[in-house]
């Protein structure tokens, strides 16, 4: 073998190496909650399908923390707030104390209520439609993760646990009306998400970065918007993060959420008075003084995700332990602290191992992301999902936070393009004059805040000569500047991703029911 051709053998392998080790620490999760099942010695008839059904657990936990955990830190990643190693860091420990601290000690064990377990009389039947279930979001988990599309894991779990139903109990046993809520999230999530996401970041603009002293505006606006990130994060967490350890309505948790956001206002006034001197007074300024807020919301992001989101992974494995123990069906389940651990060490695992590729896409592949960006995102998933449980909308973290990318991205666009309008506007109306009127005019218009721009626009129109150019060629320049900063092809697969996962989980919970059955019939 010549020289080159080993030279091109160890460069393959070291290409591979971090593949290979990545899928053996995963493979050695997954065989290390068999071996800690079969050591629990469950015995009977069933004892073969809990430990089974456990491995299958781990598998869609590691997936949860490969596609679902990107949304939370993703955009602070994307904005450089955060290392990558530091956002897994975070996340994994405080999706793994949500999960194990306010995970609760009942899951559902029906994610939604999509389908009525009393129609399933038959524990074998409910044990093999729970593990086709699982199984089928844990692949479809997979197959998003490893082709970059950021997936609502709830509608993965809904979307296999109804296709194994309906292969086991007929399609009455579906609530059709719970599918066509979940059904309309796919639109209403993203939606919501970006509008506010959206609208924050243009009062952001608005209000600091348009103004002729950025920093001074800072001082003024910043300590509220944090006050506002205090507010909603606090009601979040009580209302979602917290929700199975103490129960509050929503005056309670705003209330609450309101004293935490008085504090934090007078204490960020206090920080950025003294941030200020030593931050140039620009846009870069501005975007230091959210550093550390965005470091806190993957945190909390993190910690309600763990809390919330574990049940996708723990609540089929919930039930099959129950029906196991008790040879009962039931709707909630016990859950015993073994289950809440293959949750909590998954998703955490899964993060470390397989979440960098889903960080990158969410983080800086959808659009270019500063800071003040991150954080509009940041505060639209927690006052998204306030706003929706209060309307009773169904809604998707994932989608939400996916949605609040593509809406700062579009809206940058439009600024963007509006802006280079102004200018050629401006340039029509001046080729009459001189170039050095044209720039004095133009560096004029460049230092003046919002309102001033108008004001100078109507002025210009009314006084200057009328410009020269035909509508067709002011439009033809204005189509020069149609900049894309949001990426159309990662909005397309997204999209369809969204589409089709309760369908294609649905599909496949069917087929693997059908093959467990076969399987164990006699």
């Amino acid at each position: 073998m010549s020289i080159m051709n080993v030279q091109k053998l160890e460069k393959a392998l070291l290409v591979n190496r971090g593949e290979l080790f990545r899928f053996g620490s995963a493979l050695l999760f997954i065989v290390g909650v068999m071996l800690f099942t079969v050591s629990r010695d469950a015995g009977g008839p069933h004892g073969t399908l809990l430990v089974i059904a456990a491995m299958i657990g781990g598998y869609m936990a590691l997936n949860i923390g490969a596609n679902d955990v990107a949304n939370n830190v993703g955009p602070a990643v994307g904005s450089k707030a955060i290392t990558l190693g530091g956002a897994i860091l975070i996340a994994g420990i405080f999706e793994a104390c949500g999960a194990l601290i306010a995970g609760g000690d009942v899951v559902g064990t029906i994610k939604k209520g999509i389908i009525d377990p009393a129609l399933i009389q038959d524990t074998d039947t409910f044990i093999w439609l729970m593990m086709g279930g699982l199984l089928a979001a844990a692949l479809w988990l997979n197959v998003a993760t490893a082709v970059g599309a950021p997936v609502s894991t709830t509608h993965s779990i809904v979307g296999g646990v109804l296709g194994a139903g309906i292969a086991a109990g007929g399609w009455g046993i579906a609530d059709w009306a719970e599918v066509g809520k979940i059904a309309a999230s796919w639109v209403i999530s993203p939606v919501l998400g970006g509008i506010i996401a959206a609208a924050f970041l243009y009062v952001i603009k608005r209000s600091i970065t348009y103004q002729s002293e950025i920093l001074v505006a800072a001082k003024r606006v910043v300590p509220l918007l944090i006050g506002i990130m205090a507010w909603s994060f606090t009601t979040y967490l009580v209302l979602k993060g917290l929700k199975q350890v103490w129960k509050f309505d929503f005056v309670s948790a705003a209330a609450l959420g309101l004293v935490v956001a008085s504090l934090f206002y007078f204490l960020m006034r206090t920080h950025v008075a003294r941030l200020v001197p030593a931050l140039p007074d620009s846009k870069d300024g501005v975007n230091d003084m959210f550093t550390i807020p965005l470091i806190f919301a993957a945190a909390l992001l993190s910690f309600a995700h763990g809390a919330n989101d574990v049940a996708n992974a723990v609540g089929p494995l919930a039930g099959i332990n129950d029906a196991v123990m008790s040879g009962g069906i039931v709707q909630k389940a016990q859950i015993p602290v073994w289950v809440m651990l293959v949750g909590a060490l998954g998703i955490a695992l899964g993060l470390a191992l397989y979440g960098p590729k889903l960080i990158r896409t969410v983080g800086s592949e959808i659009t270019e992301l500063d800071k003040t960006r991150a954080f509009c995102i940041a505060l639209a998933a927690a006052i998204t999902v306030i706003i929706a449980s209060q309307l009773g909308l169904p809604v998707s973290s994932t989608h939400i936070a996916v949605g609040g990318v593509f809406g700062v991205g579009f809206l940058r666009e439009y600024l963007k393009v509006s802006y280079s309008r102004k200018i050629e506007e401006i340039k029509a109306h001046h080729q009459a004059n001189a170039p050095e009127a044209v720039n004095d005019f133009l560096a004029r218009f460049e230092a003046a805040t919002v309102e001033e721009k108008d004001t100078m626009l109507r002025e210009l129109k009314r006084q200057a000569s009328p410009a020269l150019l035909h509508k067709k060629e002011r439009k033809a320049l204005g189509r020069i500047h149609n900049l894309e900063l949001v990426k159309r092809s990662l909005l397309l697969r997204i999209a369809s991703a969204w589409l089709i996962t309760v369908p294609v989980a649905g599909l496949l919970g069917a087929m693997i029911f059908f093959m467990i059955r076969g399987v164990m019939l006699p």
